[in-house]
Order: C-alpha cells, then structure tokens, then sequence
C-alpha cells in the first residue's frame, strides 16, 4: 500500500505563486507516476499534471500548461506542482495521486482510471 500527504495549499491573490508538496510513503517503489487533480465542489474532479517517475516525463493540462511545474526529491519520496501566475479560475481542492501501473505513452497518467492511490487534498484559493 501507498499513502500520499498534500500541503502547501493556501490563499493567494490572483498573479502570485504556491506550491504543493506530496509526500509518497509505504511501497513507493513499486509506482510509476505520479499526478495532480482539482475539483471544485459540485464540479467533476479535473486533471492538472503527471509525471511518469520511469521516464522522467511531464504531462499537464492545457488549462495549466506554461504556468505549472513538476519537479521531484527521490530522496524525500516527494512531489511538488509550482504554481505561477495563479487564476481565480484555478480555485479547487488538489488531490495527489499516484499510480501502480506502467504507461510509455506521452499523455500517460492524465485519467483518473489510470491511479490507484489518492491524498486527502489540500484547499488553493485565488482572489482576483
């Protein structure tokens, strides 16, 4: 089994910057990505970022592509989305989540389908 721990959520004006952190632990060897999700309550749960931890391979939603970052600590297990240039219309709750199953493909990971393990969430709120 994997548990996976958010933070770094937070309240920010509209233009200014976070970042998440997610903490892998148990069997984190056995993982092959690792990815992002935001939902708005009431509002499907949305893909944001992945990172295929064989291939070294980001992947990020069009929403987010050019604003966000991936970037890992093997050493700490752990995962960061930077967030730059925040939009109100990036307010949600973001999941960590990580997969067990292997995927080559350049758009790997982008389906909630694809993970078997999930964090607790962790709340980002931009004010215009």
């Amino acid at each position: 089994q994997v548990q996976l721990a958010e933070s770094g959520g937070g309240s920010v004006q509209a233009g200014g910057s976070l970042r998440l952190s997610c903490v892998a632990s148990g069997r984190t060897s056995m993982l092959y990505g690792m990815g992002w999700f935001r939902q708005v309550p009431g509002d499907e749960r949305e893909f944001v970022a992945s990172l295929s931890l064989k291939f070294g391979r980001t992947y990020f939603s069009e929403a987010v592509k050019g604003r966000f970052t991936l970037s890992r600590d093997n050493a700490k297990n752990t995962v960061y989305l930077q967030m730059n240039n925040l939009k109100s219309e990036d307010t949600a709750d973001y999941y960590c989540a990580a997969a067990d199953i292997y995927c080559a493909g350049l758009a790997c990971y982008s389906e909630e389908n694809e993970y078997e393990y999930w964090g607790q969430g962790t709340q980002v709120t931009v004010s215009s």
